[in-house]
């Protein structure tokens, strides 16, 4: 396997990474658009992650199976986490054997496809929140005759599986993403696919935290003889995406407490904080929820797990207070009716 990964485009649909390995990519890696992979070998394959609705879910199977033999019947499916993007077309894999974190299941039956469809339906009425949620959610995705379909199999800190004779290796590191955030590394092939521990040209959502959890999974990454990182959203990269990611956990968990300690409130903070380093990085509203996370890390829990309508709202302020077109108004900060 090459030890670029100049040559990984950011194109949709399955690339070969060798060796049996498949990532399966969408653009443009923002919200909702998140990537699988594949592994097979003797016969047998894995799967790693659905997608966030059925028709994208049979789409991405159909590619598989047309180009992997083993993908026919794919044997075992791995959810990195909890979220919808990563869960919601698991019924499309029922028969197979489902894997994850105890984590991840209570984060699956936290939030089921339901409530989304619920969203779609209702998003007028719930104010920013709302308004926000149908933009960069709700417009893009089907989420009529999704079933909620948990895993059959559990497990907490580790469990090392066999895909023919490949040995691949569910490490959990959550909390942090979620509550239940796990790696699928494949040792032999040096490669590892991350599930939403790593976004790349993108700030990441710091749904639970902490922060520090964050961190020390980036250093487990860089401390593995890896050289392919297949992320949950966004281009394939390596150990430098991985090291600028912990530079980007890393300074802003310092800032906020420098923040915190000047008597900020994490909003007033939110705006505080230079990000001119990540200024390329797409989705900067979720800076809301990342401070808060931060500010809960460092006030030792004192701040109760985020709101997520009082975040949504948050960062659609933020999000179409910097796209004006947006809505069709100038300087739109999208509280009009």
């Amino acid at each position: 396997m090459t030890t670029s990964t100049a040559k990984w485009r950011f194109t949709k649909g399955l690339h070969d990474l060798g060796n049996g390995l498949h990532a399966y990519l969408v653009p443009d890696g923002s919200w909702g658009w998140s990537n699988a992979g594949l592994i097979s070998d003797g016969g047998e394959s894995l799967l790693v992650d659905t997608l966030f609705d059925l028709p994208m879910t049979s789409e991405m199977l159909a590619s598989m199976r047309d180009a992997v033999p083993a993908a026919k019947r794919i044997g075992s499916l791995v959810n990195t986490h909890g979220n919808g993007d990563h869960t919601f077309g698991n019924q499309l894999l029922e028969g197979s054997r489902i894997i994850a974190s105890n984590g991840c299941v209570e984060d699956m039956k936290h939030r089921p496809p339901e409530q989304y469809a619920g969203w779609q339906k209702d998003w007028p009425s719930m104010g920013m929140a709302g308004k926000f949620w149908q933009e960069v959610i709700g417009s893009r995705f089907d989420f009529s005759g999704i079933r909620l379909t948990l895993p059959t199999e559990t497990f907490d800190h580790r469990m090392d599986l066999k895909v023919g004779d490949k040995e691949v290796q569910l490490i959990e590191v959550g909390p942090a993403h979620t509550r239940g955030d796990v790696l699928v590394y494949v040792p032999q092939d040096r490669t590892v696919f991350t599930g939403d521990i790593m976004f790349v040209g993108a700030h990441p959502a710091i749904w639970t935290g902490p922060v520090s959890n964050w961190i020390a999974a980036c250093d487990r990454m860089l401390g593995w003889d890896v050289e392919t990182i297949v992320p949950g959203h966004g281009p394939i990269t390596d150990k430098d995406g991985v090291r600028e990611f912990r530079d980007y956990l890393i300074y802003l968990l310092a800032e906020s407490r420098r923040c915190l300690e000047a008597g900020m409130s994490f909003e007033q903070a939110v705006d505080a904080i230079s990000m001119d380093r990540w200024a390329n990085w797409g989705e900067d509203e979720r800076l809301c929820v990342n401070v808060y996370a931060c500010y809960r890390e460092i006030s030792g829990g004192a701040l109760p797990a985020p709101n997520v309508m009082d975040m949504l709202a948050l960062m659609g302020k933020r999000h179409f207070a910097r796209k004006p077109h947006a809505c069709g108004h100038d300087h739109c900060d999208g509280n009009h009716s």
